[in-house]
Parts: structure tokens; sequence; C-alpha cells
């Protein structure tokens, strides 16, 4: 028997004979789960119905459901005949059926449920085994329907139960400090979890750490009380009275700290112009008052990255805080990004003299310094802010152990191995705080005067605090300069770091500290992501600038220095990161500096081989058949590891690429990289085709179509003229369309490439026949259905099936129409082309509709646009609304026909198809027509009337105009009233 794993705990997951199947897009995943999260048992049509469209369903939903369950059974089918049975139609619904052991949720219940009764070491490795099971939350990858609250409520409070249970038995079994890690860790998510805290605490004491179960027991006494205003229950205080117990005989009296008179004040000047920065400003003072009213030390790093405010923020605070620390405020410079930074040795004595050690008691050792000093400040409520510190190891000996003392530190880099240390990172400023600041140094009405040069001021800054104060102070002293003027000066990357200078202050000095720091590798990859221009970038391609396998060693060492920033995670969950503008140009400049262009070149082609590698390999995944050439040849070039798992959900990658795709096909042909930048463009063509992006579609083939033709590929200009057929014909310019679709064909024949030329000659029929000239179009797509058998692909044969139908049905011959209509059907479903399939169902529909059975094409288009929404195709099922439209019209269902042709209507807007806009406004005029409402009707006519015309549609254009004039006459004041509406 095939063996088969069910998995819901994580993400859904169906696995047979060790291979992950593809289950196809969201509805048929969320029926699917429904189904899992209650095994063996029937599942009603009306609760799938409500999982499915919680807000509203379609009139179709139970024709859609039966098409997914067949969808799913024919991907279960993949991996075993048998497992496709699991899924069964019964009179109360639909059934799943899966044993014990196939169903993760199912044996890991079993496995809690048996550990309940075994001894420690045995139950231990059963809650392990349980606990293995999870790989994230319940369908942690769909959306969640109300309808399986209880049951996911269930399991996770099983697994709660489960992990506290498994965690008491290694505390038993003696595993203290293994269970107190893990213990930490489930605290942070269910700090409200008494059990939890009793088991850190036993934990804790059992390991010999009665101080900090002690602490522990604080912590959870604050967390009730903060979050619930109760205290800890009869158990944990029960434990906390032992803990003391055991305790009295280390117990001792604190020291109250003596008077100060000479208070201590070495802050610099707190900036008069001091701007934004309240929320960090107002957490800071609020969190060290907290602390210092508990009696122990805060210590809080700020981190961030060059002139970004990092140390006006610490002295602002500490300003602020000066009341609270009446024994005064020391200021540190540790020169953590100079040549020679400070070391602790030489730092110690600076401190105690401030605190009144004369030179003749200092300590001689570094440990008897650091020991002093903590002496002196257990005593005392001082705030020391310690500036740009360059790592842990050079302000460990110089901070407090006991005591109420704050410090404030400092950090271009973060302190991660800091412990006990609060890291808050200090990002860019926003808009509206930037603007403050530059208005408060160069005065109000400046700005107001220039509102859009002050905003491209700031933008060329990137809201970075010291190049604002750059610019502000350039512009102070030059009141005769607009801000127009600098602006434009500022707009060119490469004089934009000379800009940034003003006597001692400059980005470019400020950002060389902290390059200057960078080991050689990390310094090598800052450099070439400066090549990448303003774009996100995955982590993979650090590795490809390093011509690695992997980078994450260096990535982290750029992060950690801020020179870069993590900006988010795609659907994947594949990181994405950024460098800030003008650390990027300072990246740029310093490889002009340190790398030959040969060198930098090499750089960027490994990246966009990098992108092209991904790029294809989603197009692989996707779940449409592509009409079309998108990939050349094998994999060659640098080659992303794992590709497959990077790209992982083929439509997310490319939404969460595609800014960086476009720009990638433009970085390739500045750098003179013309095979990438065409190769690039055709594999991103798939998606732009699929989500309507056909502002993209038509830049990136203007680059290309230039690119290949500097390269003499043929092959590259036909895929790439084919292309520009196929968006001029979605724009209805159809004698461009046509002249792309004959030079495609014509390049393949020189390749040559009998299946190229099918293409082309396919895009060719269609553009004649939808611009009128039908007896022509029959020809080509006869002869492009001759050279996709020859070329062995029956993909393209069934297109060229459907578009010979097509051509009959435009002349009315209905017989001959439906022929071809069905064999492209056939075909479609022996090849499971399941796109191609619902392209079939949609021009039989019409085929119904034209002959008056309104029923059958209502059935067969319900059918597509279920197949269309499976595959998340958007584009395609907004045109097949339109036919379901006009049918509901046809029928006088015209609420909901409305419905749908107004949603139809956004899609052809949103994709510039003028002629289907006209279609459809014609639709619409039709159908307030039957509602008696005429003025709303003409507004509609006129619409589709005036696009017809721009397109020369004689045809069309009279039939909506004889629509027109059987509407009742405007009188004079209501037609004024209908031409300001229309």
């Amino acid at each position: 028997m095939t063996a088969i794993s069910f998995r819901v705990l994580g993400p859904l997951e169906v696995i047979v004979s060790g291979r992950v199947l593809p289950l196809g897009g969201p509805k048929p995943r969320l029926l699917l789960a429904t189904l899992l999260l209650q095994p063996n048992v029937a599942v009603s049509a009306d609760t799938l119905i409500d999982v499915l469209w919680p807000e509203k369903a379609p009139r179709s939903a139970a024709a859609n459901i039966r098409t997914y369950v067949h969808a799913l059974r024919r991907r279960l089918a993949e991996g075993s005949a048998d497992v496709a049975e699991r899924i069964q139609s019964r009179s109360a619904g639909y059934t799943l059926s899966a044993d014990a052991d196939e169903l993760d949720a199912t044996r890991f219940q079993e496995l809690a449920a048996r550990a309940q009764k075994m001894k420690p070491e045995k139950a231990l490795a059963l809650l392990t085994e349980a606990d293995s099971l999870w790989r994230g939350e319940v369908l942690e990858d769909l959306p969640h329907s109300h309808t399986w609250g209880s049951t996911v409520a269930r399991l996770n409070e099983l697994r709660l139960s489960t992990q506290e249970q498994r965690l008491k038995t290694r505390v038993e079994l003696g595993h203290h400090t293994d269970a107190i890690v893990e213990l930490r860790g489930l605290l942070a998510d269910h700090p409200l979890r008494e059990e939890l805290w009793e088991q850190l605490i036993i934990a804790l004491d059992a390991d010999g750490r009665n101080a900090e179960a002690l602490r522990a027991y604080s912590q959870v006494e604050q967390v009730l009380l903060d979050e619930l205003d109760t205290e800890p229950g009869p158990r944990l205080q029960g434990l906390h009275t032992r803990l003391l117990a055991a305790n009295r005989h280390t117990g001792s009296r604190p020291v109250a700290p003596g008077p100060n008179p000479f208070p201590i004040c070495q802050l610099p000047l707190d900036l008069p112009d001091f701007t934004g920065r309240a929320e960090v400003v107002g957490d800071l003072v609020g969190l060290l008052r907290q602390q210092r009213a508990s009696g122990s030390p805060a210590i809080v790093v700020l981190s961030g990255a060059p002139g970004v405010g990092k140390s006006s923020i610490a002295v602002r605070v500490a300003h602020e805080l000066r009341a609270e620390f009446p024994d005064g405020q020391l200021h540190l410079d540790l020169g953590g990004t100079s040549p020679s930074p400070r070391t602790p040795m030489e730092v110690l004595p600076e401190i105690l003299r401030a605190l009144g050690v004369p030179d003749p008691a200092m300590p001689r050792t570094l440990a008897e310094r650091s020991a002093l000093l903590r002496s002196r400040l257990s005593r005392r409520r001082m705030c020391l802010v310690l500036d740009d510190v360059g790592s842990a190891a050079q302000i460990r000996p110089l901070l407090p152990g006991a005591g109420a003392c704050a410090v404030l530190i400092t950090s271009r880099t973060r302190l991660p191995d800091l412990a006990g240390a609060r890291p808050i990172d200090v990002e860019v400023l926003p808009d509206e705080d930037a603007i403050r600041l530059l208005a408060g140094i160069i005065g109000n009405d400046r700005v107001r005067a220039e509102p859009d040069s002050a905003a491209a001021i700031l933008k060329a800054c990137g809201y970075l605090p010291l190049a604002i104060r750059i610019v502000g102070a350039k512009l102070t002293h030059r009141p005769s300069w607009t801000l127009r003027m600098l602006a434009d000066r500022l707009r060119n990357e490469r004089r934009r770091l000379d800009e940034l200078q003003v006597g001692d202050l400059a980005v470019h000095a400020s950002v060389t500290l902290s390059y200057d720091m960078l080991p050689r590798g990390a310094a090598q990859a800052f450099r070439g992501l400066g090549l990448l221009g303003p774009v996100q970038f995955p982590t993979w391609a650090v590795a490809a600038v390093l011509d690695r396998e992997e980078a994450d060693g260096v990535l982290d060492v750029l992060v950690d220095a801020h020179l870069v920033e993590l900006v988010s995670s795609d659907a994947n969950g594949q990181p994405h990161y950024r460098l800030h503008d003008l650390l990027r140009v300072y990246a740029a400049r310093q490889g002009e500096v340190d790398d030959s262009e040969d060198d930098r070149r090499a750089v960027l082609r490994r990246v966009l081989e990098g992108y092209l590698c991904l790029a294809t390999s989603a197009v692989a995944r996707m779940p449409l058949h592509f009409f079309g050439q998108h990939t050349v040849g094998g994999p060659d070039g640098w080659q992303v590891p794992d590709a497959d798992e990077v790209v992982g959900d083929p439509l997310a990658w490319f939404d969460a690429e595609r800014r960086t795709g476009v720009a990638a096909v433009a970085l390739a042909a500045q750098w003179g990289l013309d095979d990438l930048a065409w190769r690039l463009t055709a594999a991103f063509t798939p998606y732009f085709d699929l989500r309507g992006h056909q502002a993209d579609w038509q830049h990136t083939h203007a680059i290309a179509l230039a690119a290949a033709r500097r390269t003499g590929d043929l092959r590259g200009q036909a895929i790439v003229q084919r292309n520009l057929g196929q968006i001029h014909l979605y724009q209805d310019a159809y004698s461009d369309a046509v002249t792309g679709f004959q030079e495609s064909y014509r390049l393949f024949q020189q390749v040559p490439d009998d299946r190229g030329a099918a293409i082309a000659l396919a895009g060719l029929g269609s553009a004649l026949r939808i611009s009128g000239r039908r007896e022509q179009a029959l020809d080509p797509s006869l002869e492009a259905l001759h050279l996709f058998q020859r070329a062995g692909d029956p993909h393209g044969e069934a297109v060229a099936k459907i578009a010979i139908g097509a051509c009959w049905l435009a002349v009315d011959a209905f017989d001959e129409a439906e022929r071809w209509f069905v064999e492209a059907y056939d075909l479609c479903a022996l090849i499971g082309d399941r796109h191609r399939e619902a392209h079939a169902l949609k021009r039989i529909a019409v085929l119904h509709q034209r002959r008056g059975h309104l029923t059958e094409a209502r059935e067969q288009v319900s059918r597509a646009i279920a197949i269309f929404e499976e595959l998340g195709d958007d584009h395609c099922v907004g045109y097949a609304n339109q036919n379901l439209g006009e049918l509901c019209l046809q029928s006088g269902d015209l609420a909901y026909a409305q419905l749908l042709l107004v949603n139809s209507f956004s899609v052809h807007r949103r994709n510039g198809d003028r002629r289907s806009e006209a279609e459809v406004t014609d639709l619409l005029g039709r159908l307030h027509q039957a509602l008696g409402q005429p003025e709303r009707s003409r507004g509609y006519f006129e619409r589709s009337l005036c696009i017809w015309r721009e397109l020369a549609a004689d045809n069309e254009a009279a039939a909506v105009a004889a629509r027109m004039n059987g509407l009742p006459r405007l009188g004079p004041a209501r037609k004024r009233r209908h031409i300001a509406s229309a």
C-alpha cells in the first residue's frame, strides 16, 4: 500500500512515497484542510461553502466545489491512484479517509495520550516525538475559517499541555539546563501561563540557581499584576515561600546610597533643534525610570547606521533624566569607529577620577579597576552615556553590577553579546520629522516657498539626520540659493556625496569610518551590493556577489553594522534587504576605486544569472502552461543553491521580485550584458501575462529587443517580437500586433524553430480574427496546428484547435466550431492542461450562448471560472466574468449580471484592454436599459461608442449607436445632468 502522510500541524502538505504533492490554488487547499480537520467524517457542502467563500458565495459554489474535489483527486492521483480515492462524495457531503498514523494531528493526540500512562523515560520519548510533529502553527499557510475555531483551539491547547508535560518530565529526570532554555522560550509566547513559570522556578532551583529562581517569581508576580491585576496562585506562592526559606541564610541588607554634594554633569549640549524621535525618547525615559525604581541597573544599546542620530537621542534622554539620577551624568567617547578605539584600561581611570578616586588610590589591574567602579556605582544613581562603542568587550568592564544606575550606549553595530542590554534600532527620520528638522534649520518660509524641492532634497538625503543637517547648514550660509538649485545638484548620484559635506561634517567621512571596520569579505560584498541600484535584494545575492554557495555570515556582519537593513520577508519566507540610498551611493563609488570594471561586471553577471535561474524555476512551477518561449537551453551561469526551495510558491516569488526583475533588465543592458537583458525579460513574461502587468511588459521588452539585436541573437529577437505582438494585441493595437507576430514568425523560420514559428502564427491568427479579418485568420491557425504537431507540442495543439474553432464561430459555422472546441477540450483533459481546458470551456460556453442554450452556457463558463480561480489567474477570471455577466443579462438575472460586469469593467480598465472595455460598457448600457434607467444607460452606450470609434470598429460602433437611438430622448436639464455624470 502506498505510504501517505497528511500534515496540518504547520503548512498544509500531502506526502506520498516521500514526495510532496502540489495541491493547486488557495480554494482547493482550503477544502482539503477542512476535510483533514474532520477526518473520516462527512463534511457538508454548506460547511465547505462557508469556508471557501466566508463573505458571499457565488451562485456556482456547489459546482465549483465539485470542480475543486475533482482537481484534488487528480493531484492526489499523481502520487498514487489509490490515494485519490481517499476523498469520497457522500449524500451528507464529502469525506476524507485517513488512518491514525497517516494524519499528523491524529498521531500527535495518540502519542500525547500514550505518554500519560508511561514511566518518565518512555513518556519523555513519546512526548518529544509528539512535539516534533509540529512544524509551525496549525495550517499556518492558509486563512483560517471560523468553522475551524474549536478544532484548532483544542489542538493548540493540547500542544501547550504536551510541551508543559514534556518539560516537567525533563526536570524530573534532571535535564535542568535544556529545560530552562525551552521554558524561557515558551514563556516569551505564553507569559500568563502559571504552570510554565512554576516549572521554570523549579528547574532553576534544582540547578542551584536560587537567586534566578527568586527573580523569576518576581517577574511572574509583576506580569500577572500588570496584565490581569491579580497575584500568583497558591502553588506558585507556596513555591516562593519554600525558596525564601532556603535562601534565608544568604540574605543581606541593602546599603543606602550616601549623599552626593558634588553631582557630576559631563553631558554635551542638548541640540536646540532636536526634532522628532518622540516615541523613542518617550519609551527610553519611561524604561529608565521604571528600572531605576526597581533598584537594578538599566543598560540600553542604541544602534544604527552612520549619521542616523544615535548620539543625539542618547544625549536628549540623559538630559531629560537629570533629576532621576541626582548623582550625575557621565559622558565618554569610546572612539569605536576610530583607527584606535579606546581600551577599558585607559577609560576606567577617567571614570574613577570623576567619582572621586585619586590617582594614588587607582588600582593597577583591569579587574581591580572594574571592581572598584562597580563598587562605587552600586551606591549611586548615575547615568552613563558611552558613545561610539565598537564592541561589547570594549565596555563590559565599565558597566555597573548593582544599584540604580542607567547606561546609554551608542554603537554603529548591534551588540547581541552584551548580556542584559536592551537593544534599540534607530531608523532614519519619517517624512514629517525630516521636513520639520530642515525647516528648523533654514526657516519655515523657505520650505513653504518650495515644498517640492524640499521634498526632493530630503529624498536625496535619504531622511538621514546628518545629511539633513549638512544641507541645512549649506542653505543657511547661502541665503541666495533656492532649494531647487540644491535639489538639482543632489539629483546626480555621482556628485551627491561631494555635495553632502560642510565644514567638518561629511556623510562620506562618516560612512568611511564604518566601511574601514569591515572584514575584507564584508567590504567586498558591500561594494558589490552597491552596484544593484535602489532595489531590495535576497540573501543569495550576497553569495552571488562573492561567488560562493552561501554568505550568511557576511550578511550578518553587514546587518549588525547597520550598512544593510532587513526590510521584509516574502510569502516564501525569504528575507529581503536593502542599502540606504546614501550608503548605496558610497558603496558604488568605493567599488569604482577598489574594483576593476571587469570585476564589477562579473559581479553583476552572477547576480543577474541568479535571478534568471530563479525566474526560470518559478515559471516551471507555475500552475499555468505559458503559451510562449521563456527559456533557451539548459541552466547556465551562476545558479542559486536550492532554487526550488527559494521560489516555493512561484507567484509569491514573482510578486516579491517584480520590481527588482524590471530593474535587473535595465541594469543588464546598462552594463552591456545584453544576453541576460532579453533572457530575463523572457523569463518574467509569463508572470507579467498572468498578473496583467502590461506597463512592465512593454518597458522590459523595449530594452530586450534592442539588446537582442545588439547580440545578433535571432531566437532572442523572435521571442521578444512574439511577446510584443501579444501585448499589442491585448491593447488593441492590431496593426502593430500583426507586424510583431509576422516578424517573429520570420525570425523563427530562420533559426529554425517549428514550435516558435507555430506560436507566432497562432498569435497572428488571433490578431487577424479579432481585428475583423476573419477569412485571413484561418490559414495561419491551421498552419500553427501543423507545426505544433510536427514539434510534438500537445499544449500548442490545444491552443491552435481553440483558435481554429474561434475562426469558425466568428462566421457562424457552429457545428464546425464545436468539433474543434471539443477536440481541444479532450486533448487538454488528456494532457492535464487545466488552463487550456478552462479556455476551451469558455469557448464552448460562447457557442452555447450563440445557439441560444443559456443554461448550458452558464454551466460551462462557471466551470471555467472555477478553474481560473483555482489557478490564480485573475486576468482570465475577469474575462470569464464578462461572459457570465452577459448570460445573466440575457436570462434576466440583472442583479448578478451587474456585479459580474462591474468587476470585469475594473479588470479591463486595469489591463488597458480597450476592446473588452467597449464590450462590457455596452453590456452595462443594455443592463441599465433593462432596469429602466435611460440616463445611466446612455452614459455607458456613449462611452462604448467612443471606444469603438477609436478602434475603427465600424460594425460594433453601428450596433451601439442603434441601441442608443432606441432610448427615450432627454430634456435639456436632464441632458446637462447626464453629461456631467458621464
